[in-house]
């Protein structure tokens, strides 16, 4: 039944002409999707045939089927294993939103025969602010403990497209932004731009970090700096009109590893307060930079969404607690 809807999935696909073909087959054979994300999780037609219970001649005519009905070769065969080609490498991101997206459809029609039950999949950047959140959460699962919440982390580009795509049913996103696409509900919280160092550096002696103070210093930033400046984004307009002063040693995309490397001394943490540990047993500590910048959150999804039972939960819940 799932492979008749796919105008909802055709969204997914931003595919070259000469891969056209491949979103016709997405949706014409689940089934074999699934055979070929397992061949080429497990690196071998022998080991996939175990994991799926299928003898190897009926799987290998199965991935040549598709090979041949995408025009595509898809998988190097050796003796011993299996690699994917370009192509192979481009067919097994997609057919992974797929079945991400054939999942969370199941799951959402699974949710309407039950008690209040389902999943709800909520995008987030890395920010202190996701404590509301948080709160929201739990005061749900008081009342609905049946609803699940998956949490994906990720820059807001990869929080958007998710959203675009319906992988992710809300997001959790810098405001201000460009959202003229989204529903959009205002968190309460703020963050402050600042730099997290070593507490042996001779700037954490500093109550405020200035532009002239980074001058020298090797930086690592978020590689959402490098996007183009919206008109009410402070901070980015701020990083642009002087990136050239800046001294850019490495960047990242989500925290954790950063933190290590100005850990390690390899350079100063441009990015929010109240994600590093600064507690007293920490080697780091947390400088605003001067003047002060700030940015708000909020939650975003898509216009005109049809909601699931928990879904309809949650951003009822949202509203009710933050929008004024």
């Amino acid at each position: 039944m799932l492979c008749k809807i796919a105008n909802t999935y055709i969204v997914f696909f931003d595919i070259l002409d000469r891969h056209s073909k491949i979103i016709y087959y997405l949706f014409m054979e689940i089934r074999v999707l699934r055979y070929f994300l397992t061949v080429a999780r497990e690196g071998s037609i022998t080991g996939a045939a175990n994991y799926l219970h299928l003898t190897q001649p009926t799987l290998s005519r199965q991935l040549q089927d598709l090979e041949r009905e995408l025009g595509q070769k898809l998988l190097i065969r050796t003796n011993h294993s299996i690699k994917l080609t370009p192509e192979g490498m481009i067919l097994r991101k997609r057919a992974e939103e797929i079945l991400d997206m054939v999942e969370k459809t199941e799951n959402e029609f699974s949710s309407l025969k039950q008690n209040i039950a389902g999943e709800i999949h909520i995008g987030s950047g890395e920010t202190d602010a996701f404590k509301s959140v948080a709160d929201i959460i739990k005061e749900i699962q008081k009342i609905y403990p049946n609803i699940i919440f998956h949490i994906y982390s990720g820059i807001l580009e990869d929080v958007v497209e998710k959203i675009d795509n319906g992988l992710l049913d809300f997001g959790i996103v810098m405001h201000p932004e460009d959202l003229s696409k989204y529903n959009v509900i205002s968190l309460p919280d703020k963050d402050v731009w600042g730099i997290v160092m070593r507490k042996d550096s001779a700037l954490a002696k500093k109550d405020t970090i200035t532009l002239k103070d980074l001058e020298t210093l090797p930086l690592i930033l978020s590689r959402k700096a490098f996007r183009k400046p919206t008109p009410d984004n402070e901070f980015f307009k701020w990083f642009n009109e002087n990136k050239n002063k800046l001294n850019i040693a490495a960047t990242h995309t989500l925290f954790y590893n950063a933190a290590i490397m100005v850990e390690e001394g390899v350079g100063y943490m441009l990015t929010l307060n109240n994600l590093a540990n600064t507690s007293r047993t920490s080697n780091l500590c947390f400088r605003p930079i001067k003047p002060e910048i700030s940015t708000g959150w909020a939650v975003i999804w898509k216009k005109y969404q049809v909601f699931s039972p928990a879904s309809k939960i949650f951003i009822e819940t949202v509203q009710n607690k933050f929008k004024s």
